[in-house]
């Protein structure tokens, strides 16, 4: 397997020459296309440390995250962009994070945003510790704590990050409201909770023809545990759940990536831990 890692940015993207231009994708990642040419900005890093959490309980040392995170502060001081800003590539596409199992233990994790790869590396099992090979270095051990069960608001507001910029549609409004049943023990309506909220959004982006004027997935997953009225560890059960109302509602029968089923699906595989 290649392991390359990061690319420490160049004098001139990082300041010392066309910097108006800043640290790009390019700079840091072996990614092509016009993605390479885009600044990476401070929303990109907070959704893919958003995505590194929910999956592996934790930001990983010299990932991508951690990456982004260094390039996006140097961008946002330069002028380049602005503090709540985000890269189209990454608002329209998604940052997400997926993980095969290995065979005899551990597993394989990729990182992507918008669709290319930027981190590739191995999870060993071996008891709490975690050996992980980031995309390029030399392969390094770190520990990784017993994470806390992650609940079903947290896992509402982890897709308000990786799916936050697309508009509610039905099938998102179909998911929320089966995560909320789960979340507070009962299907009773809830007005002015957040299936309510995500219905009423869904129904008046019908009828709005700019998307960028439609109520978007994260006006109505910010702040999603204070908003349930009870809350929950995720399970297998709540994710099935979800993901068939998400799917149901959906032409096609795909779960949007990065969105409620996905993040549910992900809360629950390591809410659930390794298996024997």
């Amino acid at each position: 397997m290649s392991q390359e890692q990061p690319r420490r940015p160049s004098e001139k993207a990082a300041g010392g020459g066309g910097g108006e231009q800043g640290i790009r994708y390019g700079d840091v990642f072996p990614v092509t296309g016009s993605l390479a040419a885009k600044p990476i900005a401070p929303r990109d890093a907070a959704t893919m440390q958003s995505a590194e959490n929910l999956v592996l309980g934790k930001t990983v040392k010299g990932g991508p995250a951690a990456a982004m995170e260094s390039a996006a502060s140097r961008n946002e001081e330069m002028g380049v962009v602005g503090h709540d800003q985000a890269t189209d590539a990454a608002a329209e596409q998604g940052v997400n994070v997926s993980d095969t199992l290995v065979p005899g233990g551990g597993r394989i994790v990729t990182e992507f945003v918008a669709g290319q790869a930027v981190g590739h590396y191995v999870e060993q099992d071996d008891g709490a510790a975690v050996v992980a090979g980031v995309v390029g270095a030399a392969p390094g051990a770190v520990r990784v704590e017993e994470p806390a069960k992650i609940t079903i608001g947290e896992a509402l507001e982890a897709a308000a990050l990786a799916a936050g910029g697309t508009p509610v549609e039905r099938s998102d409004a179909a998911a929320i409201q089966a995560a909320e049943a789960k979340a507070t023990g009962t299907d009773t309506y809830m007005p002015g909770g957040l299936a309510a909220q995500a219905q009423s959004a869904a129904a008046a982006n019908l009828w709005t023809a700019r998307d960028a004027d439609k109520t978007k997935l994260g006006d109505v997953l910010s702040n999603a545990t204070a908003k349930l009225a009870a809350d929950k560890e995720v399970e297998s059960g709540d994710a099935a759940r979800v993901a068939g109302a998400e799917t149901r509602n959906k032409p096609g029968a795909a779960a949007r990536p990065g969105g409620v089923a996905a993040s549910m699906a992900a809360a629950a595989r390591l809410n659930r831990g390794p298996t024997t």
